[in-house]
């Protein structure tokens, strides 16, 4: 069957396209068996040692530097001068599994690295592949951009399990946070006037937050839930606690409400006279700006999959993939299935990450990044400003990573 992607040569298409043949059935497997074995972020030991023992089948080698957290990795194959990388993410969602579709995720950006391997010779190309752990929650991109494993990458690649099949869309700066309010413990009943009461406290903040809602930048979202908040009705809390996350359409309104929302903390601690403490939980993420260039030649190449892709410019909730697009060019596509309606984040929706549809966008999404890819490496402008973004900066020096923190 001819293979035409626009901006690929014949030849280089249908390199691709047999090699993916090739290894259908290991990257399908490595999808089936992350789904069946979800684990939270910052624990995907077993998530990474397929994903390692997969690509080092298939001719990588790990790179003498690996990264701190046990649960990433970064591997290669090929030796040109321009670096793709493809972020492989493999952590689940506690008590619901892989509701995210993360083992889509993983599985369609292994199998674009492999896919790439066998042209990255005369693409010119280095293929990176960088595990990347803990996107749920602490964001693990970040640590891998703060520990350089960003500073030789020419361009980053992955997409994303959805619905529906999207290009373009941006996503939300988020900040997580962990609020403790201490106050003074009484009985209940005889002395409640001789205690400090922290419950108390998370009472007022959060009024205060829901009142400040409709001033708040249009895009804006507040999200809190109470995890701690006494242990006996006959007690007065002396201790409450909250865990909030606060959501921007870019890093400078992000910064903003953030001070907002401090501001309505504060108004628990003045009132109750419980002592505040406010902690950092993870990296902030920066909001998603995703590569024109690369995004056109991923749509292109799904066309010719028979896929339809929108374009839009619709926020995908949060990611630390949008830390790492403030750095180096980068596309983070929707890849759609069928899920039967369910949303994100659902138990219904990990029902369908091993399905028929499911496997077809693994395999159609691991076709389209490396055309993408190789749609870029092949066009002199595109290699040109691509280049510069990669492989001139010493490892780990010399480049911003703290993007939208």
């Amino acid at each position: 069957m001819t293979v035409d992607v626009p901006g690929v040569p014949l030849h280089i298409a249908e390199g691709i396209t047999e090699r993916l043949s090739q290894v259908r059935s290991s990257i399908l497997t490595l999808s089936h068996a992350l789904h069946a074995d979800p684990e939270l972020g910052g624990q995907e030991e077993r998530a990474v040692r397929r994903v390692r023992e997969l690509l080092l089948a298939e001719g990588f080698t790990l790179d003498a530097e690996q990264p701190t957290a046990s649960t990433a990795l970064s591997a290669r194959s090929g030796d040109g001068g321009l670096t793709a990388a493809l972020c492989v993410e493999y952590d689940a969602l506690p008590g619901i599994g892989h509701a995210c579709g993360h083992n889509v995720n993983a599985a369609a950006a292994v199998g674009a690295a492999l896919a790439l391997a066998v042209v990255a010779e005369p693409l010119g190309l280095t293929v990176k592949v960088l595990g990347t752990p803990a996107e749920e929650t602490t964001g693990g991109k970040v640590d891998l951009l703060e520990e350089g494993f960003f500073d030789d990458v020419s361009f980053a690649m992955m997409a994303h399990a959805a619905a529906v099949d999207a290009v373009g869309g941006t996503s939300l700066a988020m900040s997580q946070w962990d609020v403790l309010y201490r106050g003074r413990p009484a009985h209940a009943a005889t002395a409640p006037f001789d205690g400090v009461n922290a419950l108390d406290a998370i009472t007022v903040a959060q009024t205060a937050i829901g009142l400040a809602r409709q001033q708040l930048p249009p895009g804006v979202v507040v999200s809190l839930i109470a995890v701690e908040g006494g242990s006996a009705t006959n007690v007065i809390p002396d201790r409450a606690r909250l865990e909030i996350e606060v959501r921007a359409p870019d890093a400078a309104t992000l910064r903003a409400v953030e001070s907002r929302v401090h501001g309505c903390l504060a108004a628990g601690q003045c009132a109750t006279g419980a002592e505040l403490t406010v902690s950092r939980t993870g990296n902030a993420f920066a909001d998603l700006r995703q590569d024109q260039f690369l995004s056109g030649a991923y749509r292109n190449a799904m066309r010719s999959r028979g896929r339809t892709v929108a374009v839009t410019t619709d926020a995908i909730a949060s990611t630390d993939m949008g830390n790492v697009s403030h750095v180096v060019p980068a596309i983070h596509p929707l890849l759609g299935y069928d899920v039967h309606g369910a949303a994100h984040h659902t138990a219904a929706f990990a029902e369908h990450g091993a399905s028929d549809s499911a496997d077809r966008a693994v395999l159609d999404g691991a076709f389209g990044l490396a055309m993408a890819a190789a749609a870029a490496a092949l066009d002199p402008i595109q290699r040109g400003r691509l280049t510069s973004n990669g492989g001139q900066v010493t490892p780990g020096r010399g480049r911003s990573r703290s993007a939208g923190r």
